[in-house]
C-alpha cells in the first residue's frame, strides 16, 4: 500500500496509530505467487463508523480506506474484485452506507460512489482583511494549552457538534489521537502543534489547533498561521477563535484547509477576495442498501416519490423504490408503481447528505424526470439546512 501511494512511509507515530486503528477483520489483501515469491498486489480496508445524516441520526457506515493496487497489476481486475468483495461484506455487516475520500476521483464513480461533500480552503491576508465579530465575542476567554493535556475537553466539544451536521463521524476510541499527530516531517517549517481553548462561563466551548511558520521580509515579519482544527459550540466562540488566529504576532497570512462550506468567517471578513477561497471535493458516498439508507434520514420537505434506480455493481439495489418522508421520518420500500425519477445509485449517493441538489443533477442530465414536478419535490426534500462536512480524513 505504501508503494502504491508514492513509496515514502509516513511518520512512525502515524503508522503506529493506523496500525492500532485498522480493523484487520474488515481488511482485504490480494496476493500473487506462492512461498518466497508471494507478493501483495492489492489492499482495501473499511473502518466501522457511525455518520450523521440529515435529521441527526448516526448511521452505521463503512469508511473505505487504504485502497491500492500495485502498478505492475493495473487493468487486471484487481480493484474491481476488491470492490466487489468489500461491498458484499459491507452489506453482510448491515451497514447501509459506504464512504471514502478519493485520491483519484475518476476511479470510484463506476462503483457507485458520488461526490457528496465539499470543503473550503483559504489563504487570508490578515494584514489587510478585518474581521467583524458578533455580540458576545468579548465574553469568550482563550488560554494556551498543550494539545495532549486538553484532548478530553476538545473531544467533548467535537462530540457535541457531531449530531448537528451531516457527514460528521462519531469518533471511536483512539481516533482522538489523530488530531494530536505532530511529526516534524509534516510541519513544513512551521512550529510544533499549538492549541488554544475557549471558555464561556467556565465551560469549554471550543478550541483551535494550529502551527506558526515564521518568515521575515524587507518590511518586517510576514509569518503564516496554519490552521489544523477549529471547533466552537456557538457563534461567539467561533468568532473569538478566528479573531485570535488573525492576530497572532509576527504573522500576516492565515492558511486554512478542509473547512465547512458555510463557515461564518466568510461573511465576517472585510474583503473576501483577499481570502482567496477555494472549493474542492471531499467525501464520496455509496448507498449499499438503498431502502435502509433512504429510510435512515429525514427530509426537509414532504416527499413521496418513486425512484427507478440503476445499480449494475450492486444489483440488489436495482429497480423501483417508493420513498415517503418528511422532517419526522421516512420509509423506503420496493414498489411496482410507475417511476417518478430515474437515476443511478451514484446520483443518490451524491445527493444523500443534502449537499448536492437533485435538481442540479437533473439539470446536468444525470437525473431523468418521468413525472412532471417530481424533481423539484424530491430536490426540496433532500436538501439540508446545514451543509454536510467531513471533519477529517481516514
Amino acid at each position: 500500500m505504501i508503494r502504491a501511494f508514492g513509496g515514502i512511509p509516513g511518520p512512525d507515530e502515524e503508522l503506529a496509530l493506523f496500525r492500532e486503528l485498522t480493523q484487520v477483520d474488515r481488511s482485504i489483501g490480494v496476493w500473487e505467487g506462492d512461498g518466497p515469491s508471494e507478493e501483495c498486489v492489492g489492499t482495501a480496508g473499511a473502518f466501522a463508523f457511525r455518520m450523521t445524516v440529515p435529521g441527526g441520526a448516526q448511521v452505521p457506515t463503512a469508511g473505505v480506506t487504504m485502497v491500492s493496487v500495485a502498478a505492475t497489476h493495473r487493468r487486471r481486475g484487481v480493484l474491481t474484485s476488491m470492490m466487489r468483495r468489500q461491498l458484499d461484506d459491507v452489506r453482510s455487516w448491515g451497514e447501509p452506507l459506504a464512504v471514502l475520500t478519493a485520491s483519484e476521483p475518476a476511479i470510484y464513480g463506476r462503483f457507485g460512489y458520488g461526490a457528496a461533500t465539499f470543503e473550503l480552503g483559504a489563504e487570508i491576508d490578515t494584514s489587510r482583511v478585518r474581521l467583524s465579530v458578533p455580540p458576545g465575542t468579548d465574553d469568550v476567554r482563550l488560554r494556551y494549552a498543550a494539545p495532549v493535556d486538553v484532548v478530553d475537553a476538545c473531544e467533548a466539544v467535537y462530540a457535541r457538534l457531531v449530531p448537528g451536521r451531516p457527514g460528521m463521524l462519531a469518533r471511536r476510541p483512539g481516533w482522538e489521537r489523530l488530531g494530536l499527530l505532530d511529526p516534524e516531517s509534516g510541519r513544513d517549517g512551521a512550529s510544533p502543534l499549538q492549541c488554544v481553548v475557549a471558555r464561556r462561563g467556565g465551560e469549554v466551548t471550543g478550541f483551535a489547533r494550529f502551527r506558526v511558520r515564521p518568515a521575515w521580509g524587507p518590511e518586517g515579519p510576514k509569518g503564516t498561521v496554519v490552521l489544523d482544527t477549529l471547533a466552537g459550540l456557538d457563534p461567539a466562540t467561533e468568532a473569538a477563535l478566528w479573531r485570535f488566529l488573525y492576530d497572532v504576532d509576527l504573522t500576516s497570512t492565515l492558511v486554512v484547509r478542509g473547512r465547512p462550506v458555510d463557515e461564518a468567517w466568510q461573511y465576517q471578513v472585510s474583503d473576501v477576495r483577499r481570502c482567496r477561497p477555494t472549493l474542492r471535493d471531499a467525501l464520496y458516498v455509496r448507498l449499499v442498501d438503498v431502502g435502509a439508507a433512504l429510510a435512515a434520514r429525514t427530509y426537509r420537505a414532504p416527499v413521496d416519490v418513486v425512484f427507478e434506480v440503476e445499480d449494475a455493481f450492486c444489483p440488489w439495489n436495482e429497480g423501483r423504490w417508493r420513498l415517503s418522508g418528511d422532517v419526522k421520518g421516512a420509509s423506503c420500500e420496493r414498489t411496482t408503481d410507475a417511476a417518478d425519477l430515474a437515476l443511478t445509485v451514484r446520483e443518490l449517493g451524491a445527493a444523500y447528505l443534502g449537499g448536492v441538489s437533485l435538481g442540479a443533477l437533473g439539470a446536468a442530465g444525470r437525473v431523468r424526470e418521468v413525472r412532471a414536478g417530481a424533481l423539484a419535490e424530491a430536490s426540496a426534500g433532500f436538501g439540508s439546512d446545514v451543509p454536510p462536512w467531513l471533519p477529517h480524513g481516514f
